[in-house]
């Protein structure tokens, strides 16, 4: 029996869908909005979740992550009335299991939901990367854990694996952390810098030489494929390899066998392969400017590694690991960081991602290396221009919601009846309910809307305050409340 949750406007739809479910034998429990329906998901465990897009608080497809977040991490099926190809897209990017349209038959339904729940009780079970020796990777985000997932499912393999992400994620780590976990620990990593091989000796560095082969070739040399046998080829920026080289290394990928520039009988080389590459090969395909062969061979898993300005609860754990670290190596005492430095570092958008997080703490480190703390002043310019002008768009933005300097005198007002005062008690109940509005307004504004911060702030249960918040219409937007990163447990 599995455990299923509706989230859908429509009581009819909810209804009959309830109906079905619970005649299959499982356990249904409905909501009519995305904000009771991630209330229910973070409070119970569900194996899966049905969810419409539009809904009366906002877009099912925003708050897709936050339901698969959730404790129980369900699966995640998209039913709506709408045939919009780009919705459909955008669910399967995010980790939708399916995405239907309405109107559908029981049986079509039925058989979602079977090979859902038995998907998810099959994924349950399995190992996850918890187990993993994560070597330098650091944070905890949802985006973060769930290419460490996929890490966990292709390390035990000898299939080739595809690594992308905009430069600086950390492809590299991601590649050393899929081989220290495999059986191939214990041999080599051999990396091959793609954008870096003169084109002219590609073949030799790859493929090795004979002694004679050409000019220069005194002594035979050993190329970095050879190198690689029993262990890891690990080939960075592979998205720079010329015509002719994508053309040699396919026919090396496919048989694993490989000449040696001048050799007269070919060689073979037990290598497992791991590429990376910052750029849109999909796209270098459809322009000619990369083998779509090679494309699919590379590619029997892929991993994409999302930039650092959307998994931005990662960087007070790695601030913090680059500040030990880096004060180390400088033999520098270790520093504090007061929370206005963090609280700039989470502003910036990190156009290097995680290299230039390292070369800015780097530089604050070093700015002042006798204070023990780390002040917003150690910071570039640029870097706490962009943290002022978001507290200044902010501020702009919610000005209209804050109580007047003179609130505590005016705001006895609004509780006038036509014909005169209220009770005291209903006066009071007035004013109190108007000075919470306040306060959780002032609150998400302070936090920037972030749950978990607020909640620490507040000293509220994530509950509680979800609770005050629907009950003043203050309800966040669904993009905040799928970023809101979900504990078992309140704050």
């Amino acid at each position: 029996m599995g455990r299923i949750l509706l989230v859908d406007d429509e009581e009819l739809f909810r209804s009959l869908l309830t109906a079905l479910v619970e005649k299959a034998g499982h356990q249904a429990v409905s909501a009519a909005t995305l904000f009771e329906g991630l209330q229910l998901a973070q409070q119970h465990p569900f194996d899966l979740v049905f969810l419409d897009v539009g809904l009366p608080d906002g877009n099912g497809l925003d708050a897709l992550p936050g339901f698969r977040s959730s404790p129980s991490q369900p699966e995640v099926l998209i039913v709506t009335g709408a045939t919009d190809s780009n919705g459909a897209e955008l669910a399967i990017r995010s980790g939708a299991w399916n995405y239907i349209r309405k109107p559908f038959t029981a049986t079509d339904i039925l058989l979602q939901i079977k090979r859902a729940l038995d998907y998810h009780e099959k994924k349950t079970g399995a190992s996850s990367h918890k187990n993993l020796d994560r070597g330098r990777i650091i944070g905890q985000s949802t985006e973060l854990n769930h290419c460490l997932d996929q890490v966990a499912q292709c390390a035990g393999t000898d299939a080739n694996v595809l690594i992308t992400g905009e430069t600086g994620t950390g492809k590299e780590l991601f590649a050393q952390v899929i081989h220290r976990n495999s059986p191939r620990a214990d041999k080599n990593f051999i990396i091959v810098d793609c954008a870096a091989l003169p084109e002219h000796l590609i073949e030799s560095i790859l493929l090795g030489h004979v002694k004679g082969a050409f000019t220069g070739a005194d002594q035979e040399r050993k190329g970095l494929i050879a190198q690689a046998d029993e262990g890891t080829l690990f080939l960075d920026e592979v998205g720079e390899l010329p015509p002719a080289a994508q053309k040699s290394f396919l026919r090396v990928l496919q048989e694993r066998c490989f000449r040696p520039v001048g050799g007269d009988r070919e060689r073979e080389s037990n290598f497992r392969l791991v590429a990376a590459t910052h750029r849109d090969l999909d796209l270098m395909v459809t322009e000619g400017q990369f083998r779509s062969d090679l494309l699919y061979r590379l590619r029997t898993f892929a991993i994409h590694i999302p930039p650092l300005r959307v998994r931005k609860r990662d960087i007070e754990a790695m601030a913090m690991h680059f500040v030990f670290t880096l004060c180390n190596r400088h033999r520098i005492p270790i520093k504090g960081m007061l929370p206005e430095f963090l609280g700039m570092l989470s502003c910036h958008d990190w156009p290097g991602n995680v290299r230039e997080l390292v070369n800015t703490i780097e530089k604050a480190v070093l700015a002042d290396p006798a204070n023990p703390t780390l002040f917003p002043q150690h910071l570039d310019s640029a870097i706490r221009l962009k943290s002022i002008q978001a507290a200044t768009e902010r501020s702009d933005s919610h000005r209209s919601e804050f109580p007047d300097p003179e609130f505590c005198q005016t705001s006895v007002t609004p509780f006038l009846l036509p014909d005169g005062l209220p009770t005291l008690k209903n006066f009071r109940r007035g004013a109190f309910d108007q000075i919470e509005k306040q306060y959780l307004l002032r609150l998400m504004t302070e936090t920037s809307e972030d749950i978990e911060k607020a909640c620490k702030l507040s000293g509220l249960g994530r509950s509680r305050l979800y609770g005050l918040l629907k009950r003043h219409a203050l309800t966040l937007p669904a993009n905040k409340i799928a970023d809101s990163p979900v504990r078992n447990k309140s704050c």
